[in-house]
């Protein structure tokens, strides 16, 4: 039980640090975790996401059925488990709507993270999933389809969905993510970006996967 709280509280201390930091509004955004023995945390809807505490974290098991009964479950649960079946090496998951980021996703523009190191190394590989209703099963099964290549994806016309093997990787790919989206259009402000060379990218891709 202790573990269990410990998680929760987790999960609420970086829903608000999204809500600080400019990362997602009072009612958007959803972060979950995926516990060793398949259910998932997640966070609740209809809740102050700047003050959430962690008795505002609900829990389900994997097929969607709710262990939580005072608590109404974000509306993109089934989201979360799509991608937790596609990707059994991750164990959290953020989505939120960052401004910069999502102003990519709007426009159907990816972010160039070749732009940096910190934000190749960090982020990887994003892929786009294709506009879909949020909180519908096509919205989960588009965006569980991309996530398959990728640690990110841009919910086109929504937001923007991150995966990790622990919560604080999930979060600090969205936030890298976010620097590398206002870099990119500062960037193209002052005549462009220079993005690195393929044997650059290939360098940084060695150093990560030793």
């Amino acid at each position: 039980m202790n573990e269990l709280n410990h998680f929760k509280k987790e999960i609420a201390y970086f829903m608000r640090r999204l809500y600080k930091r400019g990362l997602t509004t009072t009612s958007g955004g959803n972060i979950s975790i995926k516990l060793p023995n398949g259910m998932v945390l997640i966070t609740a809807s209809q809740t102050d996401k700047g003050r959430m505490k962690a008795s505002d974290v609900g829990m389900t098991d994997k097929h969607g059925r709710s262990l939580s009964n005072k608590l109404k479950l974000s509306m993109e649960t089934g989201m979360h488990l799509a991608v937790y079946k596609n990707r059994p090496d991750v164990h959290a998951i953020v989505h939120a709507h960052p401004p910069l980021a999502t102003s990519f996703a709007v426009a159907h523009k990816s972010i160039n993270v070749d732009l940096m190191g910190e934000s190749r190394a960090v982020v990887g590989k994003i892929a786009t999933a294709p506009y879909q209703l949020m909180g519908t099963l096509a919205l989960a099964e588009a965006v569980a389809a991309e996530i398959t290549t990728a640690n990110a994806v841009l919910l086109a016309n929504h937001g923007v969905l991150t995966v990790g093997k622990s919560l604080l990787e999930a979060f600090d790919r969205l936030e890298v993510l976010e620097s590398c989206a206002k870099v990119e259009l500062l960037s193209s402000l002052i005549g462009g970006a220079q993005p690195l060379s393929s044997e650059e990218v290939q360098a940084i891709d060695k150093l990560m996967n030793t």
